[in-house]
């Protein structure tokens, strides 16, 4: 065992949260240690957020050749090479890994140890023959894939978000289990790659967003050939020569789902195992390591971000968790996590995008204090010349012109959710967006629309009219 090493914060887990950790305390010159066992990045560059949009961009250019005809644009039907998208994705990976690499950490001021890290103590972690007593530590060891408990499923061979990137041959018939966001966006561009593809939850698709949105993208989804079976009971699991059988529930009735190849996307589950927690005070769960809110666990030399406390889990929520361990881990300052304008973004085709409350929470919250403004792609000029009118963008406001949360499903759903997400995050009334010159043609101008929208009974009502017709006596 070499001698301990002093550290002002040492950070275990090098993907989202633990490297933008790293990056800011070795930059403003606290001595920073970072501890990462496996692959630099995380799941966000290796299994996430990078090689599954790399996925869907491809799919997204066999599909626009295949939809050239609506616009008078013929060519012979796309040739699917496999292997060739699969260099394509893993050609983004490698491109974006120098940002995240060993080196540039090492460059940057820290010293990064690969191997597994535990805590031995309180205040002391154990880490490639190496002992690290520091004055902060950060738990940021992210999460993995969760497996449900299905009879049989261990008698089969399964792909989860950490292996399906692998793979160098198109399936020729996939079933996805799991109609969350991962289900979907893999669904999609396998789909639209050729496989026959059949998605499976004994809930209903995308729970966690409005209703309404989410039967947008339901109906595309079944529009570009995916089959969908929604609540219902997944019973158990059979292997069979051509691959495997999904055996559930439909209604009373047991009905086979049969594929050459099984997706498991059922969520994910924080990684706490090893670390030694209980030698450092650190309480957790099943759903991960418990934190207040300024990220405090119950060791307060100790913080946790990203995936590994639980909650929502986005790559962009990892870096905010960073900015308010930073603040508080190297300058005492208090600062809070505040998700009230917390984004997200489904990347099907169209997108489905999230800020703040949905309708059904904002109802709750305000009850007759609530406007709901809302405008369809159907009627921007821009979406009908790009073909994409489908879909709209719902904003939930007070009465008071309060932004309370932003729907939009719709082309660039995830650009164009950003501008309600700013309002929010500066506290701007809704009045901001309304008044904003927009371009014309563009997207954008349906966000200006839909905030428009909550003027229109005052500016076009029997008041302003009988004013406009006062003021006419006056010539």
């Amino acid at each position: 065992m070499k001698p301990t090493r002093q550290a002002d914060l040492c950070i275990l887990g090098g993907g989202s949260a633990g490297l933008s950790v790293a990056a800011g305390a070795a930059q403003m010159g606290a001595r920073t240690v970072l501890i990462e066992a496996h692959r630099m990045g995380g799941d966000c560059l290796n299994t996430g957020c990078v090689p599954s949009k790399s996925l869907l961009a491809a799919a997204k250019a066999a599909a626009r050749i295949r939809d050239g005809q609506r616009f008078g644009v013929t060519s012979e039907p796309p040739h699917i090479d496999f292997a060739a998208i699969n260099r394509h994705v893993h050609g983004v990976i490698a491109a974006i890994a120098p940002h995240d690499s060993v080196e540039r950490f090492t460059k940057l001021g820290c010293q990064v140890i690969q191997a597994p890290g535990r805590f031995v103590d309180e205040r002391t972690v154990e880490a490639g023959g190496q002992r690290i007593q520091a004055r902060r530590f950060v738990i940021a060891t992210g999460g993995r894939a969760a497996i449900p408990p299905i009879p049989g499923l261990d008698t089969v061979p399964y792909f989860t978000n950490e292996t399906l990137f692998e793979i160098t041959t198109l399936p020729e018939s996939l079933v996805v289990i799991g109609a969350g966001p991962i289900g979907c966006e893999m669904a999609l561009a396998h789909r639209r790659f050729g496989s026959r593809v059949t998605v499976l939850d004994q809930g209903p698709l995308l729970p966690k967003d409005d209703p309404e949105a989410a039967d947008v993208v339901r109906q595309a989804l079944i529009r570009d050939g995916v089959t969908l079976a929604e609540t219902v009971t997944l019973l158990r699991i059979e292997k069979t020569p051509q691959g495997l059988a999904v055996v559930l529930n439909d209604g009373g009735h047991e009905k086979r789902i049969e594929g050459s190849h099984l997706l498991v996307a059922t969520g994910r589950q924080p990684v706490v195992e090893a670390l030694g927690l209980e030698q450092a005070g650190i309480r957790y769960t099943p759903k991960g390591i418990t934190v207040d809110d300024r990220l405090r666990t119950s060791n307060r030399r100790v913080f946790a971000a990203g995936d590994v406390i639980g909650g929502p889990q986005f790559t962009h929520l990892a870096g905010y968790h960073a900015g308010i361990v930073l603040r508080n881990a190297l300058f005492r300052l208090p600062a809070k996590v505040n998700l009230r304008a917390l984004p997200w973004v489904t990347y099907t085709e169209p997108e489905l995008a999230q800020v703040g409350l949905t309708e059904t929470a904002a109802r709750a919250q305000q009850g007759d204090n609530l406007r709901v403004l809302r405008a369809d792609f159907a009627d921007n000029d821009r979406a009908i010349a790009e073909g994409t009118p489908s879909g709209f963008v719902k904003a939930l406001v007070t009465t008071r012109g309060e932004i309370l949360g932003c729907t939009i499903v719709g082309p660039q759903a995830g650009e164009l959710i950003q501008a309600w997400a700013l309002a929010m995050s500066a506290r701007l009334k809704v009045s901001a967006l309304a008044g904003m010159i927009a371009p014309y043609p563009t997207l954008g101008e349906i966000n200006k629309r839909v905030a428009g929208g909550f003027f229109t009974p005052t500016l076009f009502g029997p008041r302003t009219r009988a004013l406009v017709q006062f003021l006419g006596w006056f010539g």
